[in-house]
């Protein structure tokens, strides 16, 4: 019975010992991840990466993990050849496998999503263009042209879309024209507009765009996502 007891013991303080290296490795892991993450295209951006599963050193072992959340924040892209911040990427990774040294990790597939706040949205646009929230799942647009020697300012309703991939669309649902030959036509080319975004972790791709309170956000999935470039 005491050997019973001796062992059970050994058994717990073992048990114990291997949870606290486990957890030790999983957070030098992740530290060091965070300073390797790059972004094919983008800019500086604050990374944070949580990695899932238990235990962690077998997992480590088998140069596979099962689940990595990665939350990319302030990072910049670009659209239509305009720099754009993007203010938020958080993507869950499934199936991450780690190359030789762990210099490099690809995911086999990730699903995600990405915010574009409409301050952000606004920099990226033209000169005198001001995107908002327009309700409804719609963005309002303003944006001023000049028409006969004098300016004139339209806000319209937008419909936001994605056009593949890479490419999101806006377009006016109606310009007021008020009679005024061209105006509509002057209207669109300020406040309808298309770009691709770049920069987005390589291999993640835009699924579906919502027009929210907050911004743009964009449902994003890939596979064989790199996390090292």
């Amino acid at each position: 019975m005491r050997a019973l007891r001796i062992l059970l013991v050994l058994v717990v303080v073992l048990g114990g010992l291997f949870l606290a290296v486990d957890r030790a490795a999983v957070y030098f892991a992740e530290s060091e991840a965070e300073d390797r993450v790059t972004i094919s295209g983008g800019g500086p951006a604050t990374t944070e990466v949580s990695i899932k599963g238990f235990p962690f050193l077998t997992q480590l072992a088998a140069s596979r993990l099962d689940r990595v959340d990665v939350n990319l924040t302030g990072m910049e892209a670009s659209a239509a050849g305009r720099a754009i911040r993007v203010s938020e990427v958080r993507a869950e990774l499934r199936d991450v496998k780690l190359g030789s040294g762990y210099r490099s990790a690809t995911a086999a597939r990730a699903t995600g999503t990405a915010l574009v706040s409409y301050a952000d949205l606004t920099a990226a646009a033209s000169d005198g263009v001001v995107v908002e929230y327009g309700g409804d799942g719609k963005a309002k647009v303003t944006g001023s042209v000049e028409l006969l020697g004098r300016p004139i300012s339209r806000s319209v309703l937008s419909t936001v879309t994605r056009v593949d991939g890479r490419t999101i669309k806006v377009r006016a649902d109606k310009v007021p024209g008020e009679g005024l030959p061209g105006v509509e036509r002057l209207v669109r080319q300020k406040t309808d507009f298309e770009g691709e975004i770049d920069g987005l972790p390589k291999g993640l791709e835009l699924q579906e765009v919502k027009v929210t309170e907050k911004g743009l956000e964009i449902s994003v999935t890939g596979a064989d996502v790199s996390l090292t470039g």
